[in-house]
């Protein structure tokens, strides 16, 4: 891959992804590179989308297009916007044999956020995640290429989805204000008589706490899950990537500090408390090299025992909101 689009790609997680970059930086030269370049072209195609008085959706539509056919090897990206993030992708792809159904899923994924802003069920938003967050863990594990694949694969796909249900959480208000989208699913607002009319006027009342840890638990599970793969993946990887579950759960401790409100302010890391972070998660991983035993230690995600009930995996471990 050629240096200058490898600046490119990293400058944008610089500016756009600090928690995942500062990870990142841990991994080896072989995936740190590959990795600038996949989060680069990420936010190329998400941005697409995500920009709050931001074309018409046919020109949206228009773009993202353009986008899938430059990522797969159809068009030649040089006199495209963002030609040298795409040109770095059409690289990466051929170097690491990542499929077009990994592209096209992903895509597809941004195209749904220009038509469809809520999701009945979670299973329904579990389906747009296989594109917008599973198909990003395919394609780190192909980059990684770990001895035990197809092991490792289902771990990764749970904790990509980790990742993007606890930014869910964190941008509730964000979601609803500048994109009018709601990403807890309906039947949770429902079943706890929560209305979007409450998140728009930032109501935080019983009701959506109870909605905010029962989505923190559901979410915690795939943590767990995650997590218990990490084993599975090169060994110069593994840090790099328990990192990275460290600092996203740790959202969920400050989400919980603050009663469940998520939205009047945005809960977000300070740098002190991702170098703190990486400073316990270090000391940790060198004293046992699990891990496992390493992410608990550290992260706001408890070990749970098979039986315990999501209400008891919400609470366990944690002091409860009195409003």
């Amino acid at each position: 891959m050629q240096s200058d689009n490898i600046r490119t790609s990293k400058s944008i997680q610089q500016q756009t992804g600090r928690t995942f970059h500062l990870a990142t930086r841990l991994l080896p030269e072989r995936i740190r590179h590959p990795t600038y370049v996949m989060y680069a072209f990420f936010r190329v195609a998400d941005e697409v989308v995500d920009q709050p008085d931001g074309p018409p959706p046919n020109v949206q539509h228009e773009r993202l297009e353009e986008i899938r056919e430059a990522a797969l090897g159809n068009r030649d990206p040089d006199s495209m916007p963002d030609g040298e993030v795409l040109a770095a992708f059409q690289e990466l792809r051929a170097a690491h044999d990542i499929s077009d159904e990994e592209v096209n899923v992903f895509v597809d994924a941004m195209e749904m956020d220009i038509a469809q802003a809520r999701y009945e069920t979670f299973e329904d938003l579990r389906e747009y995640m296989r594109g917008s967050a599973v198909a990003v863990g395919n394609m780190m594990t192909m980059v990684m290429d770990p001895p035990e694949a197809e092991t490792a694969l289902p771990h990764a796909q749970a904790l990509a989805e980790a990742f993007q249900l606890s930014n869910f959480l964190r941008d509730v208000r964000e979601d609803i204000h500048e994109y009018g989208r709601v990403y807890l699913p309906q039947e949770t607002l429902e079943r706890h008589g929560v209305t979007e009319e409450q998140l728009a006027e930032a109501e935080v009342d019983e009701g959506f706490r109870a909605v905010m840890q029962e989505e923190i638990a559901r979410t915690e599970d795939r943590y767990r899950e995650g997590v218990a793969g990490i084993r599975y993946l090169p060994d110069d990887c593994q840090f790099a990537v328990l990192l990275s579950a460290v600092l996203y759960a740790e959202h969920h401790r400050l989400i919980r500090s603050r009663g469940y409100d998520v939205l009047t302010e945005t809960p977000e890391l300070t740098r002190r408390r991702r170098l703190w972070l990486l400073a316990k998660t270090w000391w940790h991983w060198r004293r046992n090299g699990d891990p496992e035993a390493t992410f608990y230690a550290v992260s706001a995600v408890s070990e749970r025992g098979p039986g315990a009930t999501p209400t008891e995996r919400a609470s366990h471990g944690q002091p409860t909101w009195r409003g």
